[in-house]
């Protein structure tokens, strides 16, 4: 990584403000923490500075709020890394103004403040100039360690960096490292499965990766719209049919260049969206009128496996089923258990993925699993994060 982190600025006595991801999980019902995972991630850093008697400002934004909603302060986060760093964190009752700037300037050093939710200001979003200042006034230094939302141009992530010298956190640090050298120097044979949603959201993503994988599986959400194109019946699947074509330009360009690409060969099927549906697994030739394909049969679950397990580098971004409806998970959760048993790199793009991999417990069995679904997905389609290019170069 060519950019200027932690290690490479004079922090010791300074006010830091760090740009961190807490946006936490929630339970729907209770709006309790359900998963402390993007906290404990960016604890390294958090404790270097602390170490170094910097006077450490957290921001975040936690969920999508109109306005002010007290469901999503950041309060419980700052008592639960509390308790993980072993001492008080002050909570601010806003993120920018006069008394934030006060508790700011009276931090003493190895002391840590968090500030309230940033998207309580619309300004954050907007990558406002005059938001961006508000937060800077509160610091010396700017360090970014939110991969999650290092592909989003707010006045948090770039605007602050106009004002303030900023360099990367130890987890950007690791994220671009990792991830960068599986894509740029992997060991060979290398394969990327790609599942989840849409073509439209992967198109770039599996143009750039064709030029640097020995094989391709797809699955997923957008498994239909791939075997609509070689004609298959899908049923009720989601297809985007303005994406056949590129779906077949895909795989014509897989085929000239010798990239083994792979798609379901059974699937398992749902006469309704629904958790509660009638399902049975057929061929893909099979696909009955009026059906769902919900997630890849045992006969794919084999196929893939096999082609895996002889593979040095996986990159793994999207489920291959529904893996919200328990019945569905049977071909993600096979593949992520077979994935923590292989001696390889193995590396799982954030969002779903990641969430299906923390919730079967296998974190530790991988080489890495992303904090950031649309981060990830943007450095995998080989477009820079607007804020990691915002950080100072190295010399």
């Amino acid at each position: 990584m060519n950019k200027k982190t932690v290690r490479d600025i004079k922090v010791e006595g300074k006010r830091v403000l760090v740009r961190v991801d807490f946006n936490v999980p929630l339970d729907p019902q209770s709006g309790a923490m359900t998963d402390d995972t993007r906290i404990r991630v960016v604890l390294p850093t958090i404790r270097y500075l602390l170490d170094r008697k910097a006077r450490v400002i957290l921001c975040s934004h936690l969920g999508r709020p109109k306005g002010r909603e007290k469901g999503l302060s950041l309060a419980p986060v700052a008592q639960r890394l509390s308790q993980l760093l072993g001492q008080e964190v002050k909570m601010a009752g806003d993120c920018v103004g006069p008394e934030v700037e006060q508790l700011a300037t009276t931090l003493k050093e190895g002391e840590a403040l968090m500030l309230e939710n940033l998207r309580f200001h619309p300004e954050e979003e907007k990558n406002d100039p005059a938001f961006a200042q508000a937060l800077a006034r509160l610091a010396e230094v700017f360090v970014n360690d939110a991969f999650g939302t290092a592909h989003r141009t707010h006045a948090s992530t770039v605007g602050i960096t106009q004002y303030l010298p900023s360099v990367a956190g130890f987890l950007i640090e690791k994220e671009l490292e990792i991830m960068g050298s599986a894509l740029n120097n992997p060991t060979h044979p290398f394969a990327a499965l790609i599942g989840g949603a849409k073509v439209s959201d992967k198109m770039v993503v599996l143009e750039n990766i064709l030029d640097k994988v020995d094989s391709l599986l797809i699955a997923g959400g957008m498994g239909p719209t791939f075997l609509k194109s070689l004609k298959y019946n899908v049923g009720q699947s989601s297809v985007e049919e303005d994406k056949i074509g590129i779906a077949q330009h895909l795989m014509e360009k897989a085929a000239k260049k010798g990239v083994h690409l792979l798609l379901p060969t059974d699937v398992v099927v749902a006469n309704k969206f629904d958790p509660q549906a009638k399902f049975k697994t057929v061929p893909i030739t099979n696909v009955p009128s009026g059906w769902y394909v919900m997630d890849i049969g045992p006969k794919t679950i084999e196929l893939f496996e096999a082609k895996l397990r002889k593979c040095k580098t996986i990159i793994w971004n999207g489920p291959v089923g529904v893996f919200e409806f328990p019945q569905f998970r049977k071909g993600t959760s096979a593949i992520a258990k077979m994935l923590a048993s292989l001696n390889a790199t193995t590396i799982i793009g954030g969002g779903s993925t990641a969430e299906a991999i923390q919730e079967m417990g296998l974190v530790h069995k991988m080489t890495h699993v992303s904090t950031g679904g649309g981060a990830s997905l943007r450095f995998l389609e080989g477009e820079p994060l607007p804020g990691v290019a915002a950080l100072l170069d190295k010399e």
